[in-house]
């Protein structure tokens, strides 16, 4: 028996992202894990309009979970106050998550959108012979 066309597409996505991360440097996984935070907090913003509170709470789940990744992968030896600054805004995007989940507040999500629309816009602009590159080994 076939599966639905939905299923179909379904894996069909799951492909693709498992591509896009496998062929991925770090700092295209990093810029991976910005759309995914980005993308997490619009659907709930939509989920919240259509009145799906478990929905909404999911996404938005998810969308801290994404950012608390981000954020534990700071390395604030090497990165200093920007680390920390970070890492403190992050810890803001994630409450301020918390407190849209909590009251159904448009205005929090719409904020943390736009701040980690900032982040991701900053990490998106550095230039490419500036991103760190792994070590290459061998011959």
């Amino acid at each position: 028996m076939y599966g639905s066309s939905r299923n179909y597409a379904e894996q069909y996505r799951k492909v693709g992202v498992s591509t896009k991360v496998v062929d991925a440097d770090p700092h295209k996984l990093v810029a991976l894990l910005f759309e995914g935070a980005g993308e997490r907090i619009r659907r709930a913003e939509a989920f919240l309009a259509q009145g799906d509170q478990a929905m909404k709470g999911t996404a938005i789940g998810e969308a801290c979970a994404i950012i608390g990744h981000l954020n534990g992968s700071l390395d604030h030896e090497a990165g200093g106050e920007i680390a920390g600054n970070l890492s403190a805004l992050y810890d803001y995007v994630i409450q301020r998550l918390t407190e849209a989940n909590l009251n159904n507040d448009v205005a929090a999500l719409q904020e943390s959108l736009s701040l980690m629309g900032e982040i991701e816009s900053a990490w998106n602009a550095i230039p490419p012979d500036q991103r760190q590159r792994p070590a290459v080994t061998g011959a």
